[in-house]
């Protein structure tokens, strides 16, 4: 693997400024001044006066951090995703509102998820009687990854919720950070099992809501709002080696992301996406390698796991075998990276 590439990743990874706006009312409601915090996080608030506008994933995690230092609001994060749903996703929250069933809406999002941001990565995925809506952050590095996906999970709960009607109610809700020493917030949103230190954030509900059909269904808009998305589309859109990396990491830690698994995914042989991997300069097995590193970083930062934890739901054989990956790549150990990239030394 390319020790260089994994060692520097994009750090111009990008989200929609809707997905921000929230936060002026919210420091409004602490009595903090919005223009000052954004200003301080070297945000011009001009930005914020049309939602398509677009800005860094790491000036949005600082800007979080600067507004948890004013409000002394450890859960700012989730604070920011109660108010968001499907209108903050723009075109593509309008369009799902209105697709046949709650399935093809979730699709809808997932497909176009990366017009909203290139920093994250949404996922439906279906198991047997179970869904799983997992949120992805594929930054590794960029400040408050923590409060960026407990927001995340409390949007998508949001999301669900307008989407299946009053009834909804997932099964648990999972976060890939640790416990938060005052869960009460959390426990008042949600209402529900909650899972920390988990290997993804993630809601998990019935397959059966999968069918159902949002109250704004409406066959005639679908058709205008995809011809406008479809319009919209640039081509810019992701090469075929980062859509497969895009699903190795939304996979990686389900146990399920064998090289036949991704072909099976993709709707093809396993040797049609060597070939077209190869053809791209890359492999299977270097974008399982990168990912890994990236899923390894997060979960070092952000969680209170174990080395043998992580090595586990990174599917290593043996901690020993990660542990001598992760000293390729970072010319350290996990132990010794974890303690060097800690927030509170």
């Amino acid at each position: 693997m390319n020790n260089t590439a994994a060692k520097s990743r994009p750090v111009s990874a990008y989200m929609r400024v809707g997905g921000i706006l929230e936060i002026p009312p919210i420091l409004r409601s602490f009595d903090v001044n919005p223009d000052e915090v954004l200003i301080a996080a070297g945000i011009n608030p001009i930005l914020l006066e049309n939602p398509d506008n677009l800005i860094t994933y790491a000036a949005r995690g600082l800007l979080i951090r600067r507004c948890i230092e004013k409000t002394s609001c450890q859960h700012f994060g989730l604070l920011i995703g109660q108010r968001m749903g499907l209108p903050s996703l723009g075109l593509p929250g309008l369009l799902a509102r209105v697709m046949p069933d709650v399935g093809s809406a979730l699709r809808t999002l997932q497909n176009s998820f990366s017009g909203h941001t290139t920093g994250a990565e949404l996922l439906l995925r279906v198991d047997g009687d179970l869904a799983t809506l997992s949120y992805e952050t594929i930054t590794p590095g960029v400040d408050a990854l923590d409060q960026l996906g407990a927001g995340a999970i409390a949007g998508l709960f949001n999301v669900l919720h307008s989407l299946c009607g009053p009834d909804f109610q997932p099964l648990e809700a999972s976060f890939a950070h640790g416990k938060p020493a005052d869960i009460r917030p959390y426990r008042d949103l949600f209402r529900i099992p909650l899972y920390f230190n988990a290997p993804q954030y993630a809601l998990i509900f019935s397959r059966k809501w999968l069918g159902a059909r949002p109250p704004s269904a409406d066959a005639e808009l679908q058709r205008v709002l995809q011809e406008q998305l479809d319009a919209h589309e640039t081509r810019r859109g992701k090469t075929f080696p980062e859509y497969v990396k895009a699903l190795i990491r939304s996979t990686l830690t389900t146990g399920h992301c064998t090289q036949d698994e991704i072909a099976a995914l993709l709707e093809m042989g396993p040797r049609t996406l060597i070939r077209r991997l190869e053809s791209a300069g890359t492999s299977f097995h270097e974008l399982l390698a990168e990912s890994r590193y990236e899923l390894a970083q997060r979960m070092l930062k952000n969680s209170s796991l174990s080395i043998g934890e992580i090595s586990d739901a990174l599917c290593y054989s043996r901690a020993s075998s990660f542990d001598r990956a992760f000293r390729r790549w970072s010319g350290c150990t996990p132990v010794e990276w974890r303690a060097s990239h800690d927030d509170k030394r």
